[in-house]
């Protein structure tokens, strides 16, 4: 297998891991530059590739794209039937790996631990791969957060000056910070906090582990509206034109509340209104937002600071 495939593959089942609801071979090609433009040889190779992570006893699963009418096919790969498994992988592909876990790397961690458990690593025969060209900014609490992540454990640190009980869901890089999500005990409800403004060591407990809703997908992968620490409120938008489509897409259909010939209204939950005035501004004059009356009064008081 060579370098750019296995590359590839990797890739693809990233993505589709890492997607809540199916994706459409158009938005797989559209998501990933290692798939040829050419439509008529991405189908090929997309197809083989489909072949090759079945034959790996991956479970690609196709399930129809929500919100599409005629229906179209789309694919994605469950996490609770996806398990690591031996892939027999080959001194060269052990090689190949080992040079993109030295490529991006968390600072001061060392990626080495994942590669022996797919069966050791390469040294001599492939030379040294310690040239890191995307370290990731590094979190002293990142280590007890990944192991708490992993056994479901809650855990408590200090945040904005007050004590907090976790249960860490997921831990995620965006915008040039660590972000975590999970349910805090102390405000009954789901939160997302950032790491570098947790206070001290964050304390891995001794409490049971904690089972994850089975009512929605804990610590899916949020847009940056939703990661901050103001208190929470329910936005209404209105989106017309060429965006309308564009909005539906990447937020999911679950996100429409209302749609017309002209546009939709989408509701999103917002901690972080700087972040939510960027994206209401990435529409320019075809985004209005609706509701509350104090989210809508702060950007407008925002753009007339700007004008």
């Amino acid at each position: 297998m060579s370098v750019a495939k296995l590359e590839r593959l990797l890739n693809l089942t990233a993505l589709l891991l890492d997607t809540p609801r199916p994706l459409s071979a158009e938005q797989i090609r559209e998501q990933l530059a290692a798939y040829a433009e050419d439509r008529a040889a991405f189908r090929r190779t997309f197809e083989r590739d489909k072949d090759e992570l079945r034959q790996m006893g991956i479970p690609l699963v196709v399930e129809p794209v929500p919100g599409t009418d005629p229906p179209v096919d789309g694919y994605r790969i469950p996490r609770e039937e996806y398990a690591l498994r031996d892939p027999g992988l080959e001194a060269d592909e052990l090689a190949a790996l080992h040079l993109a876990a030295s490529a991006v790397q968390v600072e001061g961690v060392s990626a080495t631990a994942g590669l022996l458990k797919l069966g050791g690593l390469v040294g001599s025969q492939t030379g040294s791969f310690d040239v890191h060209v995307a370290p990731l900014p590094a979190d002293a609490n990142l280590p007890r957060l990944f192991a708490a992540v992993s056994a479901r454990r809650p855990v408590r640190f200090r945040y904005r000056d007050a004590d907090r009980t976790v249960d860490p869901y997921r831990l995620e890089f965006q915008r040039g910070r660590w972000y975590l999500s999970g349910y805090d005990h102390s405000r009954a409800d789901e939160r997302n906090f950032r790491l570098d403004r947790i206070e001290g060591d964050v304390e891995v407990t001794d409490l049971p582990p904690f089972e994850p809703p089975s009512t929605a997908v804990p610590g899916q992968a949020r847009g940056a509206w939703e990661l901050g620490a103001e208190p929470p409120v329910r936005a209404r938008v209105r989106i017309e034109g060429p965006g309308a489509r564009w909005a539906v897409q990447h937020l999911g259909p679950d996100a429409v509340v209302d749609e017309d010939d002209d546009g939709v209204v989408v509701e999103l939950p917002v901690t972080n209104r700087a972040a939510f005035r960027s994206f209401v501004l990435s529409f320019l004059e075809h985004a209005e937002v609706l509701e509350p009356p104090e989210l809508r009064a702060d950007v407008v008081a925002w753009l007339e600071a700007l004008a």
